[in-house]
């Protein structure tokens, strides 16, 4: 398939190899997408990312971006359109989801960066498309990648768990403001994922837990969800490529729970 074809996707947070955002921008490179690859530093593991997207038969950009700064983020939109003449779909994947720590035991300056992150970075992100797809005039796609936690709280976790829920926020105020504009803005809500992010999650919290081992928490993890197993990058890829086809034209304001029926609200 080539639904995609002639369609621009950046995708912030990918430039780490075996993580969510790379997983995205693959399957859409396989529907014929140019894709854009960002993340706070372009250095070579992103760089065997795009390269990894060539040889599936993309078109490939990579362009540094701290999501924290919205300067920053106006400036992967500008390069963008300048590159390839528009931009067709943002996918807010960009996040921060290691820094575990007590509620009573945050610091402010890592509430800050959590937020600055995850809230902040895909605001500035949002606004910076928005405005260069209302000017282009072709509607467009929003997805911002939220997560289970973002409909759940979870220990030791506050920043994070604080962030995804104003995503949501984000997500339904946007659309409502957009949707003149054709443009859609949805959230995509995974349960856990074993990315590299995922993987300090599950030694943290097998550790907290009481677990004997980092795979005895995954096995119980696993038989608690309804299909029995975590989700897989390729579950949220999936769900976003849904989310920017024609299919989906009329769907905004969403927030999709991709969980294995682990969460349902």
């Amino acid at each position: 398939m080539a639904r995609f074809a002639g369609k621009t996707v950046v995708v912030t947070g990918s430039g780490r190899e075996k993580g969510l955002g790379q997983a995205i921008l693959q399957r859409f490179a396989d529907e014929g997408a140019t894709c854009v690859v960002s993340d706070i530093a372009i250095g070579e593991e992103a760089g065997r990312v795009a390269d990894e997207l060539r040889a599936r038969g993309a078109e490939v950009a990579t362009i540094a971006c701290d999501v924290a700064d919205p300067a920053q983020c106006e400036a992967l939109v500008a390069q963008t359109v300048e590159g390839f003449g528009s931009i067709d779909v943002m996918v807010n994947n960009a996040g921060i989801g290691f820094m575990m720590t007590p509620l009573l035991d945050v610091r402010a300056e890592d509430w800050s960066k959590v937020i600055g992150v995850n809230l902040s970075g895909a605001f500035f992100c949002t606004q910076a498309a928005a405005a260069a797809m209302v000017r282009t005039g072709n509607g467009g796609r929003i997805i911002n990648i939220a997560s289970q936690a973002a409909k759940t709280g979870f220990p030791h976790l506050a920043a994070y768990v604080s962030s995804k829920h104003g995503m949501i926020g984000l997500t339904r105020a946007s659309a409502v403001e957009l949707g003149a504009h054709g443009i859609t803005v949805n959230a995509v809500c995974p349960n856990h994922v074993t990315t590299a992010l995922g993987a300090e999650q599950n030694a943290y919290f097998s550790r907290l837990l009481g677990y004997d081992s980092v795979e005895a928490y995954l096995a119980n993890m696993a038989a608690k969800n309804p299909m029995g197993r975590p989700g897989l990058p390729g579950d949220t890829a999936g769900a976003c490529a849904f989310l920017a086809s024609d299919d989906a034209v009329y769907i905004t304001g969403e927030a999709i729970n991709v969980s294995g029926g682990e969460e349902m609200h």
